[in-house]
């Protein structure tokens, strides 16, 4: 059958399906369980409209426990065997983390998680203030958010050429190496590679180590909050003096490094400095999402707040990070969580670029290898449970707090 066809005919079956099922469950349920009819006729119409509801609920939760529920246990018990079917208990996970590949993903996993969120709220968060501040911000918005409709391997694709290198005497057909060969060492190399970059990464230090001490300060004034918001602030401060000490290891290299001048790069087989640049294209998918949603909020901070705090003197920096920022801080939390979430799962951009190699392997490219390359299923389920177990609490702290909104 041809595949417009078949896709048709699973379009027809699917919803025509639906109907009949709704159709045939009414009738069933008011002419046959419970008619209206007879001296029982009040109670069966509220027994009627008690089950109803459950009816129409009944293909959704059958689907979630067929396509989600069953396949949590099931890679839950395979996990439990080796590749020759052998139970061996927790011992995939034991071998698992002994094994030098999965605590290299559990580490870039960790940095993804440390970078990405950060830098995807943040641009977000900078873009959404600004587009709102100029005549084509919606002509803005929508190029930033156009990298949202384009899959991650087309993104992948599109980031490979610009970071493709080839020999010295050829044309670079690669963005980044075109313009890295354009320097020589001269005056203009020293001001765009050591003096330029020297300045913006000491102020994102400086920035990052004030947002620091601002989450940490209220705790350590005993003003921290419940225990959740004490433990949120401790690692939030954590992160904060992490990023520091990235951006400290940075700065030191900007000074002391011999920069190879006239040499073409290999960018994506740097090891450590790879990982930021696969960083980079999620990070450019990411950003529109979060300005949208943060746009959004921004507009829903009062007005009356805003003038008052005018009227009271204060700067546009001091508006936008102590009266816009704090009224807006649970959707910044419920957009960093959902591109945590993101991020745990990332797949498709380590596939495409490097396939893990070159100390870029993450946990979902891990368990890819596990599963169908080794066809080693107890590994592939461990590292599955492994990613589960990961994503779960992020997943139903994004649901709480979006109960909290809500109410």
């Amino acid at each position: 059958m041809h595949p417009a066809l078949q896709a048709l005919f699973v379009i027809v079956i699917g919803v025509g399906g639906c109907v009949f099922y709704f159709y045939a469950s009414n009738i069933f349920l008011d002419k046959v369980l419970y008619p209206a009819r007879g001296p029982n006729a009040g109670r069966n119409t509220n027994r009627a409209n008690m089950i109803r509801p459950w009816l129409f609920l009944f293909p959704a939760l059958a689907l979630l426990c067929l396509y989600l529920a069953y396949p949590v246990f099931a890679t839950a018990w395979l996990s439990l065997f080796n590749r020759d079917g052998n139970f061996v208990g927790l011992g995939n996970y034991s071998a698992m983390f002994a094994e030098p590949k999965f605590v290299e993903s559990l580490q870039n996993n960790i940095l993804w998680l440390i970078v990405v969120p950060a830098a995807a709220t943040a641009f977000g968060l900078l873009a959404a203030q600004l587009t709102d501040r100029i005549k084509w911000g919606n002509f803005a918005k929508s190029l930033i958010f156009m990298p949202m409709a384009i899959s991650f391997v087309g993104a992948s694709v599109i980031f490979k050429l610009i970071y493709d290198s080839r020999d010295a005497n050829l044309s670079q057909i690669g963005l980044i190496n075109a313009v890295w060969l354009k320097f020589d060492g001269g005056v203009g190399s020293f001001l765009m590679l050591r003096l330029v970059p020297f300045v913006l990464i000491g102020c994102l230090l400086l920035a990052i180590a004030w947002a620091g001490w601002s989450v940490l300060r209220p705790l350590l004034q005993g003003q921290g909050g419940g225990a959740l918001v004490k433990a949120g602030r401790v690692l939030g401060a954590a992160v904060a003096a992490f990023l520091v000490y990235a951006l400290g290891v940075w700065i030191y290299g900007i000074v002391t490094n011999d920069l190879p001048y006239g040499t073409p790069q290999v960018w994506l087989q740097k090891p450590y400095w790879n990982n930021f640049f696969l960083m980079a294209v999620l990070v450019w998918i990411q950003t529109g999402f979060a300005m949208v949603i943060l746009s959004a909020a921004l507009r829903g901070v009062p007005e009356d707040t805003i003038e008052a705090a005018t009227i009271d003197g204060a700067n546009p920096f001091q508006i936008f990070f102590k009266i816009k920022v704090p009224q807006i801080m649970g959707t910044i939390v419920v957009v960093w969580t959902t591109i945590t979430i993101t991020v745990l799962k990332v797949f498709d951009i380590v596939l495409a670029m490097t396939n893990g190699q070159w100390e870029t392997q993450v946990l979902a490219n891990y368990m890819y290898d596990k599963l169908f390359r080794s066809l080693d299923w107890g590994m592939g389920s461990a590292s599955a449970m492994i990613i589960m177990l990961l994503v779960t609490p992020i997943l139903i702290w994004n649901v709480i707090n979006a109960r909290k909104e809500m109410r």
